[in-house]
């Protein structure tokens, strides 16, 4: 059994320390009012059960707290606030150095948390290092400086999370669309540079992927861009290489057919796209941004943004096939093994040109079917149901990407076209609130349940204009690649950017996590029971309203988002057990429920699951994904098919969890499983030779929208391994 230090080092339980800090607060008192030798003994005894029931490392704070009450317990005041005095004096100690003692826990690579906080970065790493102990101090500034205490004390305590503290006191925001039109048609400046208009398909690429790195630097959310931004250029490259080979055929002295013409322009048109799409592939998984990691990159897929243009679809289409094709590839490990690579994220949208068997672009979905079968991606949006779910104000209904994973823009007109406007919008940022923690506050009773969620609710109001006011001031020249050349906005030199956080031109979402173990504490049910679900629907109303009030109010548009959680449904959950011990059901794991999801351990078949989460789905404006577990589905692309069209006529969007792993020490490519150690720690090891050394192995996991690579903390490694097949 281990522990978890106050550096975030983690070593072994060690049952003498806590007989020894016993002792030495029970010599602080008068003889008469000592604990017993049996009693001491009994003290260690309980603390150490505990520790052991809570089935994962234990924090030092967490021990001390399960030792006062074991002191208390015994009757021995005196002791336990002598116990307490002295706590507190060191707590008073600690503080003076705290950010020192962590910044040297990142550098010596020994704090355990930070370690399996990114399953994308690598914390050995220089540039990631460098980025989290900025991110220390700027947690430091914004804790003690920045943030109103009881900000601080309820994100502390998991009542909510503030995302991205480590960015707070900069003024960063969160997730993008990238207005890559913009960019590549009229031009851009990258590092005090002008870029002009690409002449070639493989140059729009690569100015793509230079604009993609720059923006990644600029703030410290996802970002995405589409494929139609891209197309344009293959009728220009088209275009150039009609001319070059007229003009090779003229020097040789020979005239060709145009037939032969044509054959000879589309073998050179397609292996330009195919070097384009390298470049993207490539270029984005190798580029390392400032926080250390490859950017956090979605790429849209969707036929009918190129509209009534035959020409441009076509291209569109060939565009699309190269991308799934190289993704199904993959690329190529330090061994020469293909693999998995986390980005960039694929999304291809359902639609009716390609949704069914005489659909014209059918082959495509086909091809995506395989590519998600064997690489996890592409996700999945519905046309049809996103039409209905993003209805603007003029009845206009929208299908367009998400920023990065999950955070959905709501619909906005453009005042000056009358149009929607999706690219060039952004996300203010994030604040979460813990719905188990609202019920289990209550004790179950219903009326001081929705008296606790409004509390709540507005505390997280109050954090969340924590987050605008950052950012009203802010003056464009902090982000050139931003607000003044194009990706968001083509701002004036010291121009602030406050015209673009009010009216709805950017969101700033309300975050939830754990609806299932909410509604499991109140009702005793999952919310896909029929009797529960009302109250889980309910719930969910109530966040959506009180969005609708913060906007009227401050007509910023707030938005209802669901939570990936990665390393927080860790941090969640042992604050849950911190507050209110061991609840079956509802604090028993070491994680908590992203967002509305069916929970892990549940047996549902995936059509059903699907159904039911697009009720909620439809619920989170702001952002949300719905995935479902299968296995190796390689040999049975039909299911994979009849999953695409249950998604279409169901759910807005989707994605197939399957597993693609690699043992480099046997060549082992099934899937690498998770088992205890002689510790009780998770680790990951593989079932052909036993390897546990994960720098020798290829682990890549859906995380909660995106796939990770570099592993996980022990809540969301235990996640995982209670995942259950939906197929």
């Amino acid at each position: 059994m281990n522990i978890i230090k106050r550096s975030g080092k983690e070593v072994c339980f060690e049952a003498e320390k806590i007989q020894s800090a016993v002792e030495k607060a029970n010599d602080t008192v008068k003889e008469e009012e000592h604990l017993t030798k049996t009693q001491i003994a009994k003290i260690v005894q309980a603390v150490t059960a505990k520790c052991q029931e809570l089935n994962r490392a234990a924090g030092v704070e967490e021990i001390q707290d399960m030792v006062e009450e074991e002191i208390m317990r015994h009757d021995a005041y005196k002791v336990a606030n002598h116990y307490i005095t002295y706590r507190y004096k060191r707590q008073l100690v600690r503080k003076a150095n705290s950010t020192d003692q962590q910044i040297l826990s990142l550098i010596e690579c020994s704090n355990e948390e930070v370690l399996q906080e990114n399953s994308n970065k690598n914390p050995v790493v220089n540039s990631v290092q460098r980025d989290y102990m900025a991110g220390a101090v700027s947690k430091d500034i914004t804790n003690r400086l920045l943030l109103p205490q009881e900000v601080v004390q309820a994100h502390e305590e998991g009542i909510i999370h503030f995302h991205d503290a480590d960015y707070f006191a900069q003024h960063m925001h969160n997730c993008d669309l990238i207005n890559l039109d913009d960019m590549l048609q009229n031009g851009t400046v990258i590092s005090d540079t002008l870029i002009e208009k690409p002449h070639s398909f493989s140059t729009a690429c690569n100015i793509a992927t230079q604009i993609i790195a720059q923006v990644a630097s600029s703030q410290y959310g996802g970002q995405s861009i589409s494929l139609t931004h891209l197309a344009p250029f293959v009728d220009v490259s088209r275009q150039k290489i009609v001319l070059e080979v007229r003009d090779e055929l003229r020097e040789l002295g020979c005239e060709g057919t145009k037939e032969q013409m044509e054959a000879i322009v589309e073998k050179r048109l397609k292996d330009e796209v195919k070097k384009g799409i390298q470049t993207i592939q490539y270029q984005v998984i190798t580029l390392m941004t400032t926080n250390g990691q490859a950017p956090f990159l979605t790429v849209f897929m969707y036929l009918n943004e190129a509209g009534d243009n035959h020409r441009l679809k076509h291209d569109l289409a060939m565009i699309i096939e190269e991308t799934l094709r190289q993704r199904i590839q993959g690329v190529k490990n330090e061994k020469g093994q293909w693999i998995t690579p986390a980005f960039p994220k694929l999304i291809y949208v359902l639609e009716e040109d390609n949704i069914r068997p005489d659909s014209p672009y059918y082959y495509l979905t086909e091809l995506a079917a395989r590519c998600t079968s064997k690489r996890m991606v592409p996700d999945y949006i519905s046309e049809k149901i996103m039409m209905q779910n993003k209805v603007d104000k003029n009845g206009q209904g929208h299908c367009y990407t998400c920023m990065g994973c999950r955070s959905f823009l709501t619909p906005y007109v453009d005042p000056e076209t009358g149009k929607g406007k999706y690219y060039g919008r952004f996300n203010q940022g994030v604040v979460t609130i813990s719905l188990p923690d609202v019920a289990l506050s209550s004790g179950k009773d219903m009326e001081k349940f929705w008296e606790i969620l409004d509390e709540r609710l507005e505390l997280c109001y109050r954090a969340l204009m924590c987050r605008h006011k950052r950012l009203k001031g802010t003056l464009s020249d902090v982000a050139p690649i931003l607000w003044q050349n194009g990706a968001l906005a083509r701002l004036k030199k010291g121009e602030t950017i406050d015209k673009l956080l009010y009216g709805g031109y950017s969101t700033i979402s309300l975050g939830y996590a754990g609806l299932y173990e909410c509604v499991y504490y109140m009702t005793g049910q999952s919310h896909t029971n029929p009797e529960a679900m009302p109250f889980a629907l309910e719930v969910m109303q109530k966040l959506n309203d009180a969005c609708k009030r913060w906007k009227e109010k401050e007509n910023i548009d707030f938005s209802l988002y669901g939570t990936p959680l990665e390393s927080t449904t860790y941090k969640f959950a042992k604050c849950l057990q911190k507050r209110f011990g061991i609840i079956e059901g509802v604090t028993d794991k070491n994680y908590i429920t992203n967002s509305y999801h069916i929970h892990v351990t549940e047996e549902i078949n995936a059509f059903d699951k699907l159904s039911i989460e697009a009720k909620f789905q439809a619920l989170s404006p702001g952002g949300a994904i719905s995935y479902v577990e299968v296995p190796d589905m390689q040999g049975n692309i039909p299911a994979v098919m009849a999953l695409l069209n249950h998604i279409y006529e169901n759910i807005m969007y989707a994605e197939l969890n399957t597993k693609s792993d690699y043992c480099q020490v046997c060549g082992f490519d099934g899937e690498i499983r998770i088992v205890e150690d002689e510790h009780g720690k998770l680790v990951w090891e593989c079932p052909q030779c036993g390897n546990r050394d994960q720098d020798k192995m290829n682990v890549a996991r859906r995380t909660c929208g995106y796939i990770g690579t570099q592993f996980w903390n022990q809540g969301r490694t235990q996640e995982i391994k209670d995942r259950v097949l939906h197929l």
